[in-house]
């Protein structure tokens, strides 16, 4: 070829050192989220097409679960409790979201406390409590008449306390983005309060209602725990699929309902995106914070509604506690310390908690490695082509898949014959690997959002003194983000401490989590074990969070005063 053709061919810019290692991170997070993520739903998804033989079975395994009266029966029940659950938190999240973001309520700082209680507790915890208060033995049986707590009765009252926090956070979040121009103009206008809700507080806070909505139906529907310990009779998705694998050893059986627990999960996932977009794409730039001012008409009312939410959280959480101290309920009601002697109960004794406190701290620092190095890749590298785009879908997958579903996806694609990564089944590494892909999906986005708060300028900077990329990353962005990698530390820890749905399928002798023996405690009908375990989990996390609270406070004080 002669010099002109060469001289007149298109040359490739040459990618540069720190352009080279952002490439091969994102090329590693995708191969991450493909191996721990994309390809066991594959596994998923080809068994439920599968003979039991391991021919191919085309929709024969779909047509039997829609000709089976039991199992259309659960996909029912599982539908219209979470809509019922649903129906009755948002309004009461509503009202307290409304309380602690638009009134002047005292104690508000207590309120938000006592709120976060249910997400730091297993959801176990409020099934085990409603069978203390309303069980056949229960301490208020007489104010169910006839009715029984073992059902649809106790789902739903369970689910009610379980999704109460993630429906007032994020109706908190709406109603804090409110216009203060609004309300002045409609004031102007002579416009009563009354009517000043309706035109414009409600339709305000329509898209994060919408939200709230979706978030508890898909928490209900998706849930284990609670229709486990509470549910007896009543048969339900997230039940089916533990009846269809751990009790009939049908796997393709359970891969098909599995797929079906998958589709309401996804379609109010692509609801709740809707409604997040819809809600941030009305909030202006220009907005004015809405400041309440003092109202007694209004505050005193709000302030009643608090407390007795709050005394309802805190006597839910309280039952639970007398029933762990309990010597043999209902017969005995001596209180003792025996409950929390787990030997007595299970054979992993006080070895289950603390598996599970190492397994969480694990899931946190790994994941929040992870998390954060893959949100910094995706916000700082390059943006072109196909590789970014595909890893913030992935990125986003997670929050739609049950954790069931992705525990039995693990058991099809680790256990198959043919996979050498099989060694992993039955270990900590998979339970780690199962959580932080469970819940990475939040903790991504909490990244992302602090991310963006620091200016690109910074990476210029260090481009134009040649200092490489991740000698930034590391000087500059990480300390300026440590709040936020706290945050998602500590949300990746809880979540693995309290999850049931997760990681029932996937423990093995050695490494069986607390929440998994709380059920185990429950069936064997040891109910004050149960109770006394779930305490313990809830004491673990609730330390963790005061010392994420403390740290954060002063890694505030630090790193973030050049948000002044």
């Amino acid at each position: 070829m002669s010099d002109g053709a060469l001289a007149g061919a298109p040359m490739r810019p040459r990618l540069s050192a720190d352009q080279k290692a952002m490439r091969a991170s994102l090329a590693l997070a995708v191969a991450f989220l493909a191996l721990f993520l994309v390809m066991p739903l594959a596994a998923l998804f080809l068994r439920a097409f599968e003979t039991a033989d391991g021919g191919f079975a085309g929709l024969a395994n779909f047509r039997t679960y829609a000709t089976t009266p039991a199992l259309l029966a659960a996909a029912w029940n599982s539908l219209w409790t979470a809509a019922l659950t649903a129906v009755i938190v948002v309004p009461l999240a509503f009202a307290y979201a409304y309380a602690l973001t638009r009134s002047c309520i005292p104690f508000k700082a207590a309120f938000r406390a006592v709120m976060m209680l249910p997400l730091l507790a297993p959801s176990l915890l409020p099934a085990l409590a409603m069978i203390y208060l309303f069980g056949n033995q229960g301490m208020l049986r007489w104010m169910l008449g006839g009715g029984s707590i073992y059902g649809p009765m106790g789902i739903v009252a369970s689910q009610v306390f379980y999704c109460f926090p993630a429906a007032v956070i994020i109706l908190s979040v709406a109603l804090s983005s409110a216009d203060a121009r609004l309300y002045e103009a409609a004031a102007a206008l002579k416009a009563s309060r009354l009517r000043i809700f309706h035109t414009v507080t409600l339709p305000g806070s329509r898209y994060g209602l919408v939200s709230a909505f979706v978030v508890v139906f898909t928490l209900v529907v998706t849930d284990f725990g609670i229709p486990k310990v509470i549910g007896g009779q009543f048969p339900v998705l997230a039940t089916d699929v533990y009846k269809q694998v751990v009790g009939l050893q049908d796997f393709n059986m359970g891969a098909v309902v599995g797929i079906v627990l998958l589709v309401p999960a996804v379609g109010a996932f692509l609801l709740d995106r809707w409604a997040t977009r819809q809600r941030a794409a009305t909030f202006s730039g220009r907005a004015v914070p809405l400041r309440p001012e003092p109202r007694p008409a209004r505050d005193r009312p709000l302030l009643v509604l608090c407390l007795v939410v709050a005394l309802l959280l805190l006597g839910i959480v309280g039952v639970a506690a007398w029933g762990s101290l309990i010597r043999f309920w209902p017969y005995n009601l001596a209180l003792t310390l025996d409950n929390y002697d787990f030997g007595r109960f299970d054979s992993a004794g006080w070895g289950s908690l603390w598996f599970s406190v190492r397994m969480a701290a694990l899931a946190a620092v790994i994941g929040t490695a992870i998390v954060f190095l893959v949100a910094y890749v995706l916000e700082r590298g390059p943006q072109e082509g196909a590789l970014p785009a595909l890893t913030r879908f992935a990125a986003t997958v997670p929050l739609a898949v049950p954790g069931l579903v992705l525990g039995l996806a693990y058991i099809l694609f680790f256990n198959h014959p043919a996979n050498p990564l099989g060694v992993l089944y039955g270990t900590t590494a998979i339970l780690v690997v199962n959580s932080i892909v469970h819940f990475y999906t939040v903790g991504h986005l909490t990244a992302v959002t602090a991310i963006r708060q620091l200016d690109p300028e910074f990476e210029s900077v260090g481009a134009s003194m040649r200092v490489p990329v991740w000698i930034t990353f590391g000087r500059v962005t990480v300390p300026m983000c440590l709040p936020a990698i706290l945050e998602i530390a500590i949300y990746l820890f809880v979540n693995a401490m309290t999850t049931v749905s997760a990681v029932i399928f996937l423990y093995g002798p050695e490494t069986k989590p607390a929440s998994v023996a709380v059920v185990h405690m429950d069936e064997a009908g040891q109910a004050s074990a149960a109770a006394a375990m779930a305490m313990a989990i809830l004491g673990v996390t609730v330390s963790a969070k005061l010392a994420q609270l403390a740290l954060g406070a002063l890694l505030g004080r630090l790193t973030q005063r050049w948000r002044g």
